[in-house]
């Protein structure tokens, strides 16, 4: 009985000694595959007036989690102040006027400002030039 006793304990260490050192390298395997961020890729579309004329288009991929203000400022000429996309490729309101750029995603108005999204794999973002009265 003895024996079987300690034949017991022996493979209860093994068993443990292994299982710490499978999630070890577990972690190790998932703290790589967490710095190697996936690739995204969206379309952006720069116009004027509500789509009256469309300025530009671009496929653009990025890194996942890339917000949009540096996507916009790495692929665009682009003003900005206290986080607000001011100014596109030299296209901005004059002092007193009502136009601003607006975007969308997916066709929704966006909740939050450029510096606060995380571009999605197949987003289709549009910044238009346009008055806000």
């Amino acid at each position: 009985m003895r024996k079987m006793s300690a034949l017991f304990t022996a493979l209860m260490m093994t068993a443990f000694v292994l299982a710490g050192c499978q999630t070890e390298g577990g972690g190790e395997e998932a703290t790589a595959s967490q710095e190697q961020k996936q690739e995204v890729t969206l379309n952006i579309e720069l116009s004027k007036n509500k789509g009256e004329k469309v300025l530009a288009t671009k496929k653009v991929t990025v890194e996942e989690g890339t917000v949009l203000m540096e996507v916009m400022k790495n692929n665009f000429e682009v003003a900005e102040k206290d986080g607000f996309i001011t100014g596109i490729k030299g296209i901005s309101a004059s002092k007193g006027e009502k136009r601003a750029w607006m975007f969308t995603i997916n066709g929704e108005s966006s909740m939050v400002g450029a510096n606060k999204y995380e571009v999605k794999q197949g987003d289709e973002i549009v910044f238009d030039f346009q008055s806000w009265e």
